[in-house]
C-alpha cells in the first residue's frame, strides 16, 4: 500500500507493511458485512469471552493469505492459536471489542502485528465503522488515515504524535472501567490515578491506545490483555514518540496487562499504579488464568 516515503525504510519492512495493509483490507471486507447482520452466531468460550462467526472467518482468511504469501512465518492468533515457528510470527486478533461488535457498538477492529526475533516490528490497526485506520512500522513512523470501503485514504494520512503533557493534573487517562481493576485488587491504586488526572473515561480497548499516539489521551491501561491485544498497538504507540509497558514497568507481550503513555507521564503512572500491582505479586494476571473478561457492550476482547 503506498504510504509517506521514509527513507530509512527498508524494503523487506516496506513489502511487509504492505501485506498488513492488505491484510486488513481483506479482514474488512469480512467484518463490515457481517456488523450489519442480525442472525449473526455468537458463542461464548471456556474464559467466559464471546466469539462469533465473523471472528473465525477473519483469522482463518488471514492465516491463508500470510501462507500463501509468507509461508516461512508463524501465526499466532485469538481463535486458532499458535501455528509454524522460526523467527517471524504474525499476531491476530480478527476482531478486538467483539462484545462491542455483537450489541452494535462501532469501537471495534481488526489487530494485525509482525514480531521478528523477538521485536514487534509492525502494526495495523483496522476500525472500519470508525472509518479510520493506524498502522506503524520500525523506522516508518506511525500513521492514521480515513478509512472507506476501498481501504484507507493515504493521501490524508497524517503522522502520529503523542501528546508533551508532563504532568498528571493535566493528563487526559483512558481506562475500561473499575471491574477489571478491581478483580485484580488495583481498584485504589486506579481510582487515585484517575483522581489525580485533568479528565478520566473509558474509551477501552485498541481505542485508548491509539488515542495516546494520536495525542488525543495521555495514558491508557488495560488490566488483563493477551499478546494479540497489545501487539499491533506497541509500534503504533512507541513510533509516535510514546511508551508501552505492563503494569511492572516490562516491555514486551507476556506481562499480561497494558500501560500506554506520552512517555513522559510512564513512570508517575507505574509508582501509583505498579507499586500496587508489585505488592500483590502481579504484573496484572487476573486471578484464574488472567483471561480477558467480555463486558456486554463495553470492552469485550
Amino acid at each position: 500500500m503506498p504510504h509517506p516515503a521514509v527513507p530509512s525504510a527498508s524494503a523487506a519492512l516496506e513489502a511487509d507493511l504492505d501485506l498488513a495493509q492488505r491484510l486488513a483490507d481483506a479482514a474488512d471486507a469480512i467484518t463490515l458485512p457481517a456488523a450489519a447482520r442480525r442472525d449473526l452466531a455468537v458463542d461464548t468460550k471456556a474464559d467466559r469471552t464471546w466469539v462469533t462467526e465473523a471472528d473465525r472467518a477473519v483469522e482463518v482468511g488471514l492465516r491463508l493469505l500470510i501462507a500463501a504469501e509468507r509461508p516461512g512465518d508463524g501465526v499466532l492468533g485469538e481463535e486458532g492459536g499458535e501455528t509454524g515457528g522460526g523467527p517471524r510470527r504474525w499476531i491476530l486478533d480478527p476482531i478486538d471489542g467483539t462484545a462491542n461488535f455483537v450489541r452494535r457498538v462501532p469501537v471495534w477492529a481488526t489487530l494485525i502485528a509482525l514480531e521478528d526475533a523477538g521485536e514487534l516490528v509492525l502494526g495495523v490497526v483496522s476500525a472500519p465503522l470508525l472509518g479510520r485506520r493506524w498502522w506503524a512500522a520500525r523506522g516508518l513512523g506511525a500513521w492514521s488515515a480515513p478509512l472507506r470501503p476501498a481501504g484507507p485514504v493515504t493521501s490524508e494520512s497524517r503522522r502520529l504524535q503523542v501528546s508533551s503533557v508532563d504532568r498528571l493534573a493535566d493528563a487526559h487517562l483512558s481506562g475500561c472501567g473499575d471491574d477489571g481493576w478491581e478483580q485484580l485488587g488495583l481498584g485504589p491504586e486506579v481510582r487515585e490515578l484517575a483522581r489525580r488526572c485533568w479528565r478520566e473515561r473509558a474509551f477501552g480497548d485498541f481505542w485508548s491506545h491509539v488515542l495516546v499516539a494520536e495525542g488525543a489521551c495521555d495514558i491508557a491501561l488495560d488490566p488483563v490483555v493477551s499478546a494479540w491485544d497489545v501487539a499491533a498497538l506497541v509500534p503504533i504507540v512507541e513510533e509516535a514518540g510514546g511508551r508501552t509497558s505492563d503494569l511492572a514497568g516490562n516491555a514486551g507481550l507476556e506481562g499480561g496487562s497494558a500501560v500506554s503513555t506520552n512517555g513522559l507521564l510512564h513512570d508517575q503512572v507505574l509508582e501509583l499504579v505498579g507499586t500496587g500491582a508489585a505488592r500483590l505479586g502481579s504484573s496484572g494476571r487476573a486471578p484464574g488464568g488472567g483471561a480477558r473478561h467480555e463486558v456486554a457492550g463495553g470492552s469485550g476482547r
